[in-house]
């Protein structure tokens, strides 16, 4: 009798659960070898599908393919289970000092087993529960033995099994090694790991049985990386012949470039690039980048970026360099709603699941992402993230505006950093002109030491001064109808102003009062309820109109001020964090085009309601005290404003006053992340409350993974991808709404990240209520309505939502 595990849809032609689970096993073990737990690895994938060895599931299946308009209810079949209870079964029972990592093992891989069509399971809940002891203690399995045989007479014999296991126990006390004290954290990291390697192994080896092809070419990286470092360097000194004779910040920008190639030779860490705006920190980056995973033979460079503005612009101007689009991968935002448990699935490949096996699993040997995407591989719920984590181990992260990393995730950020350097053989670097001091908290980050790449970086600066930075915020307060004269009288003498503000509705609102003042300004409003596509639209009518020296007038939120390529003549920032305010200046005179300093204007706008801001009420508060020390003695915080000095005191004092924050609190739980995640059994504070009924725990895990995965965002308010009819979006969104290939739907949801807003769940809620917003594919894929985008300002609905700190 064959055992079925999934049924090509053009054939129908049938994979068996032998092969299945053999084929991910050898997937699994290839991604775990770059950490050294291949055999953990490849035990997730060798027993992940075993509960399809049974006739209640190859009966369900067959029924499901002979009847597709009336099967079986999707997911009535629990699949995912035997794996886990073999492991428990066979090696959860000896609790001899001899046998734990056997019984931690059981534990490390049953989770991910258990967890392949969902998400990693709490071991023990706020409500004092465990689901995962349950399904592998108490649930009922009426065909386990049988299913068990099968398994050692068909797949792996008992004592192969034995043996494989035994190595993958020594494996998991080698990786414990390094850092004993931290057991919880560690192994939390560890099934994250493992969990990733299983998703991979698991889409990746059923979308290749239902395009039918046996195998897929790996890309020989340092052949690439080879190809594409000569290019670069070609680019370079072409620079250097273009220019004739090279000036005194030319000179600089070559010198800086030069420390980062020798720099690359370093071994794998965590260092810090501090190149100030226009300093060609994008090309020195790479030059790191490429000659360091040459030197010490990464697979992959991987931007982590803060806002989608700047993907696209950093990634065409890597292109273009490296004259290569296959091998750069852009990675957005998730278009696909992902937060439905997926243990429905049932052998038969639909539509459906043609899009969750879409390849998007982070495989480029380049790619450019965001800093909410980074964070969401470690932390938020759903599979898509979660598969990506493994193909951030032997590569080079380079975060471009670190800086950017939200409050409430700062402990996370630094742990996840502190597991790829000391586990996945990975390098990072912290690229930007204002320094965070993330190792400072208490969940430190562990720089190298001498870990910076440039050489008297406050030389550097003092170099690269382009702006006067003017404040108006310490004696006085802004209104826009205020605002609106100062800028009219700022137009009569200056080509171009950026104004800069908190809030979507106050930008509006100014934007709405300029329109009414007309003149020979070409006026622009730009926000994150823009699409890409129509932002970048907007930002290359302006780069055209300042080149021209047109008088351009931009009013934006801060999307604009972290990397985007843009120089005005005059910016006007609305007080927040110094690094926010160092960023807007970046937009002034960028590259030194124009003629002595030009002006930066701080203000405090009165009208903005930063009461659901926190993280830019605190940073506000920060830089005005800071501006006060300046104005009562200009020889403190390195003599301005923009200082290596006053970047670090802003930082050293912002994360103190924002101390309980750091953990990512969950107030409704009374905890934070960090102990839900990897609290030790002695601070556990659910396992204590457990304990105190006399309620027996017979787990050596305790900690709540999907709990904290439920409640993470890493943007305050939860947010949901729709794509918008803008442009090609509109074809895209027809195509994506017919029946195709897993490869067609691939490309395809890449080119839709361009064409994609986020929503709050109240404007979600309005324009579904209002008919707005309409779902194709059982809910996958949020689209929205023509009449509710428009030219002007993207998204328009009545409701006008505030904008945080993050985009995606």
């Amino acid at each position: 009798m064959e055992f079925i595990a999934h049924v090509r849809e053009s054939d129908g032609k049938i994979q068996t659960v032998r092969e299945h689970l053999l084929e991910v096993k050898h997937l699994a073990e290839g991604y775990g070898e770059k950490i050294g737990v291949k055999h953990i690895a490849g035990l997730a994938g060798l027993l992940h599908d075993l509960g399809k060895y049974t006739c209640e599931f190859r009966d369900y299946l067959l029924n499901a393919i002979e009847n597709p308009d009336a099967p079986s209810k999707r997911g009535s079949v629990d699949h995912s289970t035997a794996g886990g209870k073999l492991l428990y079964e066979m090696y959860h029972s000896n609790k001899a000092k001899e046998k734990m990592w056997y019984l931690i093992l059981s534990e490390v891989v049953g989770n991910s087993i258990l967890s392949h069509h969902s998400y990693l399971l709490d071991f023990l809940t706020p409500q004092l529960e465990s689901n995962y002891l349950y399904r592998v203690k108490e649930k009922p399995f009426p065909e386990f033995s049988e299913t068990k045989r099968l398994f050692f007479e068909h797949v792996m014999s008992e004592s192969e099994f034995k043996e494989y296991v035994e190595r993958a126990a020594k494996e998991l006390e080698i990786f414990n090694r390094k850092r004993p004290l931290e057991r919880e954290k560690n192994l939390m990291f560890l099934i994250k790991f493992i969990f990733s390697t299983l998703i991979d192994g698991d889409r990746t080896n059923t979308r290749l049985f239902e395009e039918n092809v046996s195998y897929e070419l790996e890309v020989d990286t340092e052949e690439l990386f080879q190809k594409f470092y000569h290019r670069l360097m070609k680019k370079i000194d072409s620079f250097k012949s273009e220019q004739g004779e090279p000036s005194p910040i030319d000179k600089l920008r070559s010198e800086m470039s030069e420390q980062c190639a020798k720099f690359a030779e370093r071994p794998s860490g965590i260092y810090t690039l501090s190149i100030p705006t226009g300093g060609g920190k994008t090309l020195a980056s790479l030059r790191f980048g490429l000659r360091h995973a040459l030197l010490q033979k990464k697979k992959r460079i991987i931007y982590i970026v803060p806002f989608t503005t700047i993907i696209e612009q950093n990634a065409q101007e890597v292109r273009e360099i490296l004259q290569d689009d296959a091998n750069i991968l852009e990675h957005h935002s998730n278009i696909i709603n992902d937060s439905i448990d997926d243990e429905a699935e049932d052998g038969r490949i639909s539509n459906k699941q043609k899009l969750k096996l879409a390849k998007d699993n982070w495989d480029s040997p380049i790619i450019f992402t965001t800093m909410v995407q980074f964070l969401n591989v470690f932390y938020a719920k759903g599979s898509r993230n979660s598969r990506r984590m493994h193909n951030l181990s032997e590569s080079v992260v380079i975060f471009d505006e670190v800086q950017k990393v939200p409050t409430s995730c700062v402990s996370l950020f630094n742990d996840a950093l502190n597991f790829l350097k000391d586990y996945a053989h990975s390098t990072m670097v912290l690229c930007t002109a204002t320094q965070p001091a993330l190792n400072f908290v208490e969940q430190k980050l562990e720089i190298t030491h001498d870990g910076e790449m440039i050489a008297q970086v406050d030389k550097v600066i003092d170099a690269f001064k382009r702006v006067e930075m003017i404040d108006l915020a310490s004696e006085s307060t802004f209104t826009n109808e205020k605002l609106v004269s100062f800028i009219e009288e700022q137009m009569k003498e200056k080509e171009s102003i950026l104004v800069i503000l908190n809030t979507k509705s106050v930008v509006r609102d100014l934007y709405e009062k300029l329109k009414e003042i007309g003149g020979d300004v070409s006026l622009y409003h730009l926000s994150t309820s823009m699409c890409a596509a129509h932002r970048n639209k907007k930002l290359a009518e302006m780069r055209k109109k300042l080149k021209n020296r047109e008088k351009v007038l931009c009013v934006s939120t801060q999307l604009i001020e972290a990397g985007v390529d843009i120089s005005f003549q005059s910016v006007v920032r609305s007080l927040a964090g110094l690094d926010s305010v160092a960023q807007a200046a970046g937009r002034c005179n960028r590259h030194g085009e124009m003629d002595g300093l030009q002006s930066v204007y701080m203000i405090d706008h009165e009208e903005e309601n930063l009461d659901k801001l926190s993280e830019i009420q605190a940073g506000k508060m920060v830089t005005k005290q800071i501006l006060k020390d300046l104005k009562r003695d200009s020889t403190v915080h390195g003599g301005h404003l923009l200082s290596r000095q006053a970047i670090e005191r802003f930082f050293q004092v912002y994360y103190t006053e924002l101390k309980v924050s750091l953990n990512y609190p969950i107030p409704s739980l009374g905890t934070d992340m960090v102990d839900l995640l990897y609290a030790s059994r002695k601070k556990n504070k659910y396992l204590a409350e457990a304990r105190s009924y006399n309620q027996k725990f017979d787990l050596y895990l305790a900690n709540s993974y999907r709990t904290a995965a439920e409640n993470f965002q890493v943007i305050e308010s939860l947010t949901t991808s729709v794509l918008v009819p803008y442009g090609e979006g509109k074809e895209i969104i027809a195509e994506l709404n017919s029946s195709r290939s897993i490869k067609e739907y691939a490309h395809l949801l890449r080119k839709a990240q361009y064409y994609s807003i986020n929503l709050f769940e109240h404007e979600k809620r309005e324009l579904i209520q209002n008919g707005g917003l309409i779902s194709y594919l059982d809910g996958e894929i949020f689209v929205l309505v023509e009449n509710t985008y428009d030219d002007e300002y993207g998204l328009n609905t009545k409701s006008e939502a505030q904008m945080g700190g993050m985009f995606f």
